[in-house]
């Protein structure tokens, strides 16, 4: 049973663009509104600093020196150390060195130049993704020549984990982070003990498919409805398996857990994961990072880790 909590509770809040997504941060109005300038600062510098699409962040400058080593900072390495674990635990189903499948596809060119590639282009491409390549020596980090990295999956998540912890700092206990509706971070307390979130069908974004009531910690959901293609008449997902080099074939994954970072690398890696896998998978990262799920296939099918239904509403 969930408690009940202060309806009256009123809110600062404000809304910014960062990350190619609107990001919205909540906070009660007994604190000032000035911290939330300080809130997005937080984002902007994470931004600024490890965005792969800012020029002279750390990871653009890793890109722009692919075969040779470059100089980089703790956080760069704790962030590389961590997408290595996902990585490896999805034996390569999650790789954030990606990037070279995501332009052959043409997702950073004019739609008029788009077309499907060729088996051959998409098998070289598929030489060049290998997280396994990505070598860190100390504070140096360097990838293959032909190797490009993108920091579209986890960096946003990352940047809203920041946020959290500046927010605790401050002696804040009720708050609400939704960087573009894919990762919303949560803390609650007494007066407020859970956010309500609503899902939406992958397919018809007006149809609610359940409710969810959550408290001090993350959801963080993956479709391939937020980013697309078209080539000939037909749509194509941003979300590419990096085993096959195809959209993965998934509509939609949702993950509840500790903290963004970590959430939205895992709801990533379930797009490529197949069905028949879900069930015994999704209990290893309950055991493994203690997240609950769900994913919704092709065929439109939902299944559920064995501890979901426990946040689950109709509403």
């Amino acid at each position: 049973m969930h408690r009940e909590q202060n309806k009256s509770q009123q809110y600062h809040a404000q809304v910014r663009f960062l990350f190619h997504a609107t990001v919205k941060i909540k906070i009660p109005v007994a604190y000032s509104i000035l911290l939330l300038d300080d809130l997005f600062s937080i984002m902007e510098s994470v931004d600024y600093q490890y965005n792969s699409y800012r020029k002279d962040s750390y990871f653009d400058l890793i890109n722009r020196s692919a075969g040779s080593f470059v100089e980089v900072d703790d956080v760069t390495i704790f962030l590389f150390k961590k997408i290595k674990e996902v990585a490896s635990f999805f034996d390569g189903l999650y790789d954030i060195s990606i990037m070279p499948l995501l332009r052959l596809w043409g997702f950073y060119q004019s739609g008029e130049n788009r077309r499907l590639p060729s088996e051959e282009e998409l098998q070289a491409a598929l030489q060049k993704i290998d997280f396994r390549k990505i070598e860190l020596e100390g504070n140096k980090v360097r990838i293959q020549k032909g190797q490009e990295l993108t920091t579209g999956s986890f960096l946003k998540a990352f940047a809203v984990d920041r946020v959290v912890k500046e927010l605790k700092r401050a002696g804040v206990s009720d708050a609400l982070i939704n960087a573009g509706g894919s990762t919303i971070r949560y803390l609650n307390d007494e007066s407020h003990p859970f956010w309500d979130i609503r899902v939406y069908d992958p397919d018809v974004r007006e149809q609610l498919l359940f409710g969810l009531k959550l408290s001090n910690g993350c959801f963080s959901t993956s479709a391939q409805k937020e980013t697309r293609i078209v080539i000939d008449g037909k749509e194509y997902g941003h979300i590419l398996n990096p085993k096959t080099g195809f959209p993965a074939a998934n509509k939609q994954v949702g993950i509840v857990g500790k903290n963004a970072f970590e959430g939205d690398m895992l709801s990533t890696a379930l797009m490529n994961v197949p069905s028949e896998q879900w069930k015994p998978l999704l209990k290893q990262l309950d055991e493994r990072w203690g997240v609950s799920g769900f994913v919704i296939d092709e065929n439109r099918k939902i299944t559920f880790s064995d501890n979901f239904n426990e946040n689950m509403t109709t509403e």
